[in-house]
């Protein structure tokens, strides 16, 4: 795939607002496309990101209790109608020998929801980079989001909340693992922290 270059983007926006009715010639329109480059190098930045050099650094630990990170903030882009999906991302595993910083389990989650994405494989793809980088025994994540493609447009549902959860190792094979990942989430809704 060639790339695209600055100019051939802001045309591309350029194009889009003519194709909605406007002009991009209009005072408030005459920096629009290079704000939406800026913005799509940010919401979109994921693809320049690498998992590997994100949990890189891992720190030895005896214990082999399950980690939770929860109510991470979740911004993403459906890949479909490139419409925002946004909710929330909780993260689990079951160390083996190392942890990692709690910090880089929300980076991870950035790496694929700064992507268009779907997520179904969002999910999986967090999980299946932490299980991969890591060595846990286990994995589980579970994101819960707001989808404004089927809010906005379409269906029109405002309050629908899609749930997704991606299972690896331990937490596929211990359903006792799973449960009290869940009422980990659980407690963490009631005692708003």
């Amino acid at each position: 795939m060639n790339p695209v270059s600055a100019e051939e983007a802001k045309e591309a926006i350029k194009t889009l607002i003519r194709f909605i009715g406007d002009d991009p010639e209009r005072e408030g329109l005459l920096e629009t496309p290079e704000r939406v480059i800026r913005a799509y190098e940010e919401i979109f930045k994921g693809y320049k990101l690498d998992p590997a050099e994100i949990l890189e650094k891992k720190f030895s630990t005896h214990s082999g209790e399950l980690v939770v990170l929860s109510n991470i903030e979740l911004y993403s882009t459906c890949e479909h109608h490139m419409m925002p999906f946004i909710g929330k991302c909780h993260i689990g595993y079951l160390p083996k020998d190392h942890v990692v910083g709690i910090s880089k389990l929300a980076r991870l989650m950035e790496i694929y929801s700064r992507r268009l994405q779907i997520q179904e494989e969002m999910t999986w793809q967090i999980a299946q980079a932490l299980e991969h980088e890591t060595q846990a025994r286990g994995v589980a994540v579970l994101v819960e989001a707001r989808h404004l493609c089927i809010s906005s447009r379409g269906i029109g549902k405002q309050h629908s909340v899609m749930t997704t959860i991606a299972t690896i190792g331990e937490f596929q094979e211990n359903q006792n693992a799973k449960a009290d990942f869940i009422h980990i989430i659980e407690q963490q809704r009631l005692s708003s922290l």
